[in-house]
C-alpha cells in the first residue's frame, strides 16, 4: 500500500494512530511513488464482481454511498489506472452525479463475500456523455447493467488497498450457490440413475 495510505492517512488519522500505538506500522505503508497501478490481479477481481459500493461527497461535506450492480464484468478495467462502466437510469435522484460536479473524489468498494476478499479504491470520477464517446460507449455496453444508459462513469485510480478477511461474513448469490452445488447435483443425478438401474435389475431377476 503506497499512494492509498498517503491519501487515507490524514493528519487526524495519524494522530489517532499515534494514540493507539499503530503509528510506526502505519508509517511504513506510506510512500510517495505516485499512483497505485492496477495489475491483472486487481482487474480480475473487479471484473468478476456483480456489484460494488460507490461513495462520493457533497458540497456540504456529507458522504453518500450508492450500490451499483450488474452482470460480472459490467465494470471494465480499461488500463492500469482507469476503470469505467455504463451508468443506467435509477431512481432519478442523481445524488452521486450531482456530487461529482463539486468534488470528483470517489471511493469504490469491491466485495467478494464467498472468498472473504475486499478491494478498496480511491480515485477521481468523470461523468461522460455517451454520444460524445461512441467508441467507449460501444466497449462499455458490451457488458452492462440492463436499463437506459444515461452516462458513462470513468474513474482514474489514485490508490487501492486489499483488506484482511477477518470480519467478512461469507455470503453467496444465487448464481454462486448454483455453481458451488453443481458437483453435488451431478453426483446426485448419477446416484439416482444408478439406483434406477439397480431397481430395474432386481425387478428383472424377481
Amino acid at each position: 500500500m503506497s499512494r492509498f495510505a498517503q491519501l487515507a492517512f490524514t493528519e487526524n488519522v495519524r494522530r489517532t494512530q499515534e494514540e493507539n500505538g499503530s503509528a510506526g506500522a502505519a508509517a511504513r505503508l506510506v510512500t510517495d511513488d505516485g499512483p497505485d497501478l492496477l495489475t491483472s490481479f486487481e482487474a480480475a477481481h473487479i471484473e468478476s464482481r456483480d456489484g460494488f459500493y460507490l461513495a462520493s461527497v457533497g458540497e456540504d461535506g456529507w458522504p453518500y454511498i450508492q450500490y451499483r450492480g450488474g452482470p460480472p464484468g459490467f465494470v471494465h478495467v480499461l488500463d492500469e489506472r482507469t476503470l469505467a462502466f455504463a451508468d443506467v437510469r435509477g431512481n432519478r435522484q442523481y445524488i452521486t452525479t450531482g456530487n461529482l460536479r463539486g468534488n470528483d473524489r470517489v471511493a469504490l468498494f469491491f466485495m467478494d463475500y464467498p472468498h472473504r476478499t475486499r478491494l478498496k479504491l480511491l480515485g477521481h470520477a468523470t461523468a461522460l456523455d455517451p454520444a460524445e464517446r461512441p467508441d467507449l460507449t460501444a466497449q462499455l455496453e458490451s457488458r452492462r447493467t440492463d436499463g437506459r444508459v444515461e452516462r458513462l462513469l470513468s474513474v482514474r485510480v489514485e490508490g487501492f488497498n486489499w483488506n484482511c478477511p477477518q470480519h467478512i461474513t461469507p455470503r453467496f448469490s444465487e448464481a454462486e450457490l448454483r455453481e458451488a452445488l453443481r458437483p453435488f447435483e451431478e453426483r446426485l443425478d448419477q446416484l439416482e440413475e444408478e439406483n434406477r438401474r439397480l431397481r430395474a435389475e432386481l425387478a428383472a431377476r424377481a
